[in-house]
């Protein structure tokens, strides 16, 4: 598996693929989507629908040479326009639940949005 993702193309298809899918469940099952959103965030439906225009939109442009280094860039500012929510869903879960097997999953999933926004800017741009 690493000796896939160690090629910059092979890890632009995966990554457009990761973003594509995740775009459409924003469309087709919003629901969950919008049970994450903070509470503090307004027009929760309407921000699931361009969170995941977003990420149609990034998916898509990793697959093009002429968009991929602004859809790379465009895919990690998302990812760190989305990090407050995942903060706030660790939170919620770590108040509700205590820490269960859920609510770590949640915290290791924080450090792992880096990774994944390295991964991004290593595929898209810096290749």
């Amino acid at each position: 598996m690493l000796q896939l993702i160690s090629q910059p193309s092979t890890s632009r298809i995966l990554i457009a693929g990761i973003f594509l899918l995740m775009g459409l469940l924003h469309f087709i099952r919003p629901e969950p989507f919008m049970k994450i959103m903070p509470d503090y965030i307004p027009w929760h439906k309407a921000m699931v629908y361009i969170s995941g225009i977003a990420e149609l939109l990034g998916g898509a442009g990793m697959l093009i040479g002429e968009t991929r280094t602004a859809a790379g860039y465009g895919l990690i500012i998302l990812l760190f326009a989305v990090f407050p929510a995942n903060i706030d869903m660790a939170q919620k879960a770590f108040q509700q639940y205590g820490l269960t097997l859920r609510t770590w999953i949640l915290l290791l999933r924080l450090p792992l949005q880096f990774v994944l926004m390295y991964w991004i800017y290593w595929a898209a741009v810096a290749s």
